[in-house]
């Protein structure tokens, strides 16, 4: 259903993780995911708090899905001294290389409580089905 194919960028989004630095749009940090089947669906939820439902972009290109999001700082005023600034700030981004088995004609999106979640039904052609089979006199023939 969904395949990892690039570990440099996996790399990069762990060590991005750990030292805290900020996304931009030429080099993005990673956002975290969690994606599963359940039945014929699959979902994938991206953790986007604080991120308002226009700065996000979500794309489809072939098999890959792009999501991409950018979180601004907020406006302090001209006297406001940061006692500590953890929240990560910049552009962050996830690409993910859809399976044939998903219908990507039928994505759909919804972003509550700071989380994205994707919807995207299997593709007909990937459902279990069952064969046919027909009795001849001398050979079986299946059919789909």
């Amino acid at each position: 259903m969904l395949m990892r194919t690039d570990p440099i960028r996996e790399l990069d989004r762990i060590t991005q993780q750990v030292f805290g630095t900020t996304g931009t749009w030429s080099r993005p940090s990673a956002m975290p995911m969690d994606a599963w089947r359940d039945g014929d669906t699959f979902y994938v939820q991206f953790d986007l708090p604080g991120i308002s439902p226009d700065a996000i972009d979500l794309d489809v290109e072939q098999n890959v899905l792009t999501v991409k999001a950018e979180r601004r700082p907020t406006e302090r005023g001209d006297n406001a001294e940061i006692q500590l600034s953890e929240r990560p700030l910049g552009v962050f981004s996830r690409q993910l290389f859809l399976g044939d088995a998903l219908d990507t004609d039928r994505i759909t999106a919804a972003y509550e409580a700071g989380v994205l979640t994707l919807t995207i039904p299997v593709a007909e052609t990937a459902k279990p089905r069952k064969i046919q089979i027909s009795g001849g006199n001398d050979r079986t023939e299946l059919r789909a």
